[in-house]
């Protein structure tokens, strides 16, 4: 079992007391992975049956269920405990452990990846990258992925001003303040790929769920959070590409990083 004596509530208050509030907004308003999201995961990771992975930061299982289509066994792990009860009811197949970056309740060596979708910014430190170590096998895996807002459209670009004014001090992948923690030690080189996305359905889940899922949105003051509601619903309602459309569409990238365990 870990070693690790750190509580696994160790975790980023914007997270913490985001994702609590927001967990119904975040299953409805996160985009699924593109198709080919699951030839990665099988050869660039190697998952497949009679192989385990750890979805590290499991939210509400949204990345567990493509994990689970490889054949994998999966275990989740999540500090939130509003997250983890979702994930529960969506998927009581797949074990759901309460647990962090930094005390991951499984043994040594006992995983052929880990994987952090949506997640890796929140806690890029080198104490969370030396417990992924401990409990990867030799030569496993560690994959990171993000889906990421596509601003090459103009009202793309109007809805990340909107949510970019009260981000604070909030990690974020767009920082790249992640990327500090590699070269690591211990793991390979960091490798790259980048595929395209989409998330399509009525306006209300495609980018206001979508912005209420936002940790750092969801923790605000309640007169703040309903002010930035308010832009956005004005900008559904005026921008050309979406008003009076049942149906609108978000472009991502998608973007995936692995490195494996060398040592």
């Amino acid at each position: 079992m870990p070693t690790s004596s750190k509580s696994t509530h160790n975790v980023h208050q914007a997270a913490s007391d985001g994702y609590a509030l927001a967990s119904k907004a975040y299953a409805r308003g996160r985009p699924d992975y593109p198709p080919e999201i699951s030839a990665w995961l099988a050869g660039v990771l190697g998952l497949g049956d009679s192989k385990t992975v750890i979805d590290l930061g499991a939210g509400t299982g949204k990345f567990t269920r493509r994990l689970t289509s490889t054949g994998a066994t999966v275990i989740a792990v999540e500090p939130v405990a509003q997250m983890l009860e979702k994930l529960h009811a969506e998927l009581p197949s797949v074990q759901a452990l309460e647990g962090s970056a930094t005390c991951i309740p499984v043994p040594d060596s006992s995983a052929d990846a880990v994987v952090c979708a949506q997640s890796f910014h929140w806690f890029a430190t080198t104490q969370a990258l030396d417990e992924i170590h401990r409990v990867l096998k030799p030569g496993g895996q560690l994959g990171l992925v993000w889906n990421l807002r596509d601003d090459r459209e103009a009202w793309v670009q109007q809805l990340n001003a909107i949510v970019d004014q009260v981000e604070g001090k909030a990690p974020r992948y767009a920082t790249g303040a992640w990327r500090r923690v590699f070269p690591a030690k211990g793991f390979g080189p960091l490798q790259e790929q980048h595929f395209s996305n989409t998330h399509s359905g009525p306006a209300e889940d495609v980018i206001l769920n979508r912005v209420r899922s936002t940790s750092f949105i969801a923790a605000l003051p309640e007169p703040t959070r309903k002010h930035i509601e308010s832009q956005v619903r004005a900008l559904i309602a005026t921008d050309p590409s979406l008003q009076d459309k049942e149906i609108v569409t978000m472009p991502y990238t998608t973007a995936a990083y692995n490195t494996m365990k060398s040592m």
